[in-house]
């Protein structure tokens, strides 16, 4: 990848007018019926399915890999897969390679609408969530009260197992409740005014877990009979909760943003106030005590906000990120005081701006001088700006996505940074223009690089690029 002599060629593009998503060498378009393999050296098609109806449509997908080590009940398990949700609540396991129903569950009639699907732990165990509960107008014109808001169904995967399905009641979490998700075994919380609740989810599922059931199984429940998983019934809401579960820890931040990591464990928010928009605050989870320079601003004067996150690593660091910095910040513990931790510069990452002449006062031929009447923001698309900021954990590579706009003219560069020392590895110009107004994602997975942009009316593109070695230079 280093090597001076390999490039990345631009091998295939493709235009579409539904979103186009991306999953560990497989791109997937028009709603996940066409799946095309991008290990090969030019994409080919590996299934194309008949064009579904709108009951068929796709919500929310999940790939499934084949855990290792483990004995499982069917071949096909040890293949890849793909988890879907349609828009009818049938959760379906298709063949990765051939777009094959391997497994269909239905989920539930139309007292609930499932959406989104997510991991509480990466391949282990899935999540399956509804959208928020509403009732019709003309029901809420009669005053009638809608208590619950959300329905939460938990699996275990490969076998694919029914663990339990519960439902967010305000009567219980309260009525600001906007959002809710399940991370890393903890049922997290979220309310209109900011504030964040953590419970533990594991401890929720055994207090109040009325009982069990398995697939494809006969069941008696609240008079009505059928198999679970099957139509019409789907599956039983067992998880009654009837009292509020005991609160794990709570905070307030703004938008709700709340992240936990480090070692020891300690937590980021945003003060609950607008004005304090761009400001961090790394508190211990332990005592809520802020560790030592531990409130990070930025300062950057910019139209996007900068961003901050736990290191994905697993080093405890914490990347931040602004329009022409990334920060690598790690946990040092105070001299004196083993309770407390410090925030310390790992190593920074500067954008190239060393054409940027960025005077208040200009002089022109004649001898006028001319004051700028406002300063350039700190984003301003004339300048080297970061975008996009990822982690690759096979190579143990840093790499940010950087973008100078010069008219109407976007040029970006994907960078590969050492992830111990922030040293540039490697940079590889996208050929592409790349317009800052329009939405992007970039993937870099071994030997290819992968760029996805959203344009206006639903105008979606996706560039291939793959690793090009020259065999001549290199055995020179």
């Amino acid at each position: 990848l280093f090597q001076e002599s390999t490039k990345f060629k631009n091998v295939w593009t493709t235009h579409s007018a539904s979103p186009i998503a991306y999953e560990r060498g497989r791109i997937y378009l028009d709603n996940y019926q066409c799946c095309i393999s991008s290990i090969a050296q030019e994409p080919r098609i590996l299934y194309q399915k008949p064009k579904c109806s709108k009951s068929e449509k796709i919500e929310d997908a999940l790939l499934l890999e084949c855990p290792l080590g483990e004995m499982l009940p069917s071949p096909s398990d040890y293949k890849s897969s793909l988890i879907v949700l349609t828009v009818q609540n049938w959760l379906l396991r298709l063949s990765a390679d051939s777009g094959e129903i391997l497994e269909k569950i239905y989920l539930a009639g139309s007292c609930c609408k499932f959406r989104y699907l997510s991991w509480d732990t990466p391949q282990e165990v899935m999540v399956v969530k509804s959208s928020q509960n509403k009732l019709p107008a003309a029901a809420r014109q009669v005053s009638i009260q809608q208590s619950v808001l959300f329905y939460l169904a938990v699996f275990q995967v490969l076998p694919l197992s029914f663990v339990g399905m519960l439902e967010i009641n305000k009567k219980i979490f309260g009525n600001s409740v906007t959002d809710v998700a399940v991370s890393n075994g903890i049922l997290i919380v979220m309310y209109s005014m900011g504030l964040v609740r953590l419970y533990n989810f594991q401890a929720i599922c055994e207090q109040f877990m009325e009982q069990p059931f398995d697939l494809g199984h006969e069941f008696n429940w609240n008079g009505q009979v059928g198999v679970v998983g099957k139509y019409p019934f789907g599956l039983p809401c067992n998880i009654k909760i009837t009292d509020t579960p005991p609160l794990l820890f709570e905070a307030s931040s703004l938008e709700n943003a709340f992240q936990i990591g480090g070692y020891p464990w300690h937590y980021i928010i945003t003060p609950n106030k607008k004005k304090h928009k761009g400001v961090f605050h790394i508190c211990s989870l332990k005592d809520n005590a802020l560790a030592k320079n531990g409130i990070q601003d930025m300062k950057c004067c910019s139209l996007e906000p900068d961003w901050i996150y736990f290191h994905p690593d697993m080093s405890g660091r914490i990347i931040h990120v602004g329009p022409n910095l990334i920060k690598v910040l790690k946990f040092k513990e105070v001299k004196n005081n083993t309770d407390q931790m410090e925030i310390v510069e790992d190593f920074t990452v500067v954008a190239n701006r060393e054409n940027c002449v960025n005077d208040a006062v200009t002089v022109t031929a004649s001898g006028r001088v001319v004051k700028k009447r406002f300063n350039l923001l700190d984003d301003d698309p004339e300048q080297e700006t970061f975008k996009i900021v990822d982690y690759e954990d096979e190579l143990d590579l840093l790499s940010a996505v950087a973008v100078t706009e010069i008219g109407a003219d976007g040029k970006a560069h994907l960078d590969f940074h050492c992830n111990d020392h922030g040293i540039l590895l490697k940079s590889i110009p996208l050929l592409e223009s790349w317009d800052v107004t329009y939405s992007h994602e970039v993937y870099f997975d071994k030997d290819l690089v992968l760029h996805i942009e959203q344009k206006p009316n639903r105008r979606f593109s996706c560039y291939v690029y793959q690793m090009v070695c020259d065999a001549d230079k290199d055995d020179e």
